[in-house]
């Protein structure tokens, strides 16, 4: 997708769900997301009404995790080469000055203000290449008051986990959140909100690209009235939902959720 050349009425972009290590196109698409220049359509983005299928592909991953400190450790290694590729890429300045362009078409801010969110989630990156995600999941180990025994801590994963990201970073926010939950060995569903999205899909095809498994992450593009079904019908299945949202949609999420805020 060419922000520079494309997303305009005449050659509109498309976001795509990303459903088991696949794109999928959407077969409907939003209406109610107009170009914030003109008020002209300039993305097709899914709008999305069956979601069984996303329900389904958390089972996919156990309680235990893709990977924790006792099993699959090598997938440690394998996120921190696919930080230190990502980095590599950002700090090219046609990709950052990519993501500056694409995040200005949707959320429009000043050059310095998208070029800081892109700084930002390189550094992220640059942090966490090599070995820094498996000492990220350091354990602790106490001595026990009698011989043989002792007690130890290990940093592990909830399992299938929902992150549900807002629309005023698009690029920062989901980034960290995304990565964050895979590092530790979840795999999430992630969705945010549409009028942005595609920064994200972006995101997530250059991870792709530097080597993330596609089947690690589903992402869905639909209306949050669509999301709040999908999330109340999965409540036994997702370990753990992290949102970021107003607080309106907070108050409404909690009814729907029936969690408290603390």
């Amino acid at each position: 997708m060419d922000p520079f050349k494309e997303m305009n009425q005449d050659t509109p972009g498309e976001v795509c769900n990303l459903v088991k290590g696949k794109w999928v196109q959407g077969k409907t698409f939003r209406k109610d997301i107009p170009d914030p220049l003109n008020g002209e359509d300039f993305l097709n983005v899914p709008d999305t009404l069956e979601y069984n299928e996303f329900i389904d592909n958390l089972d996919i991953c156990p309680k235990s995790g893709l990977h924790n400190p006792l099993k699959n450790v090598e997938r440690y290694l394998m996120l921190g080469e696919v930080c230190t590729k990502t980095a590599e890429l950002l700090r090219e300045d046609e990709v950052a000055e990519y993501f500056v362009k694409l995040i200005q078409r949707v959320m429009p801010k000043s050059d310095s203000q998208c070029l800081g969110e892109v700084t930002v989630t390189r550094i992220f990156f640059e942090n966490f290449s090599g070995d820094n995600v498996r000492f990220l999941a350091r354990s602790f180990s106490n001595p026990g008051d009698h011989l043989g025994q002792e007690s130890s801590g290990y940093r592990w994963p909830f399992g299938s986990v929902c992150i549900i990201a807002p629309f005023n970073f698009p690029l920062e926010i989901p980034a960290l959140q995304l990565m964050g939950a895979l590092f530790m060995g979840n795999r999430p569903l992630v969705k945010v909100d549409s009028k942005v999205s595609v920064v994200f899909e972006q995101l997530l095809r250059l991870l792709i690209h530097c080597g993330l498994p596609a089947e690690d992450v589903d992402f869905i593009n639909c209306k949050g009235e669509v999301m709040g079904e999908l999330v109340k019908k999965s409540e036994n299945k997702i370990r753990l939902l992290q949102f970021t949202v107003r607080k309106k949609w907070l108050i409404n999420w909690l009814l729907i959720l029936k969690v408290k805020l603390e």
